[in-house]
């Protein structure tokens, strides 16, 4: 079988980090990128210790020359890419849309949607010369049930709107995309925030918080051969947050009258 190039941003640490691990455990040729050099670079390495395949580049999403620069690191080493996974994201700092900062505003929605947005701009014409491929967009459970955090909300629902249309269009070109939501999980962007995490965990019916692998063993489904039929998908996994958490948490209530 050919081996599958797949390039995966904001994989330095956390869901991007645990998605690259699974691609290269799977045999695909991974690029690991982001703008923490050091945490990529020691990802890269790490994958290739273990006799997988994985090197490193420096890409900051909202850069369309970094995006041009991956794009000629590609062509030229004649591997794909095959599949693009858009992780990097970034979270909002301050929840009150009134008191929000327009810089912070920019800030979130150029990493979270533009950055999605210039990748697939740049590299579909690359996967479509190779046949076709598979797209995969890390978006938010905040993307399917909102929250008070405006920019971050906003940004992830965005991602969706991008999902659908990117669908559409690029299915000429045999490429998939699709959207998959966390909810809670276990990362760097939430450990500081342990109350947030107690109190989402409370109220997802697992009532445990995801581990990066998990998310990372639905994107990897998401982008092989065995999901040939799926695109234009938005897929929550999150323990039940969005399909169930409404009505879980109200039977849970009632159960304590």
């Amino acid at each position: 079988m050919e081996v599958k190039t797949v390039v995966v941003t904001g994989a330095g640490r956390g869901q991007g980090a645990a998605a690259a691990r699974r691609f290269a455990a799977g045999g695909a040729r991974v690029v690991v990128t982001d703008v923490l050099d050091r945490d990529g670079e020691q990802v890269a390495a790490e994958i290739r210790s273990r006799g997988g395949r994985a090197d490193y580049r420096h890409l900051d999403v909202t850069d369309p020359q970094d995006w041009h620069a991956l794009a000629a690191f590609l062509v030229a080493g004649e591997a794909g890419p095959d599949v693009l996974v858009n992780n990097a994201g970034v979270a909002q700092r301050g929840s009150r849309l009134v008191d929000l900062d327009p810089d912070e505003w920019d800030r979130v929605l150029a990493v979270n949607v533009k950055g999605a947005f210039l990748g697939i701009r740049e590299l579909a014409p690359l996967l479509r010369e190779r046949g076709g491929g598979a797209i995969v967009n890390v978006g938010s459970s905040a993307a399917v049930t909102g929250n008070p955090i405006a920019a971050y909300t906003s940004s992830k629902w965005a991602l969706r709107g991008l999902t659908k249309a990117a669908a559409f269009e690029l299915a000429d070109w045999h490429i998939r995309v699709n959207a998959v939501h966390p909810g809670i999980v276990d990362t760097p962007m939430v450990q500081g925030a342990p109350a947030m995490v107690e109190l989402m965990r409370s109220h997802t019916p697992l009532r445990r918080v995801a581990t990066p692998e998990e998310i990372a063993a639905v994107v990897f489904f998401l982008a092989s051969d065995a999901a040939s039929q799926v695109t234009g998908v938005d897929l929550p996994v999150d323990g039940g947050f969005t399909e169930l958490g409404q009505f879980w948490n109200m039977f849970e209530a009632a159960k304590q009258r």
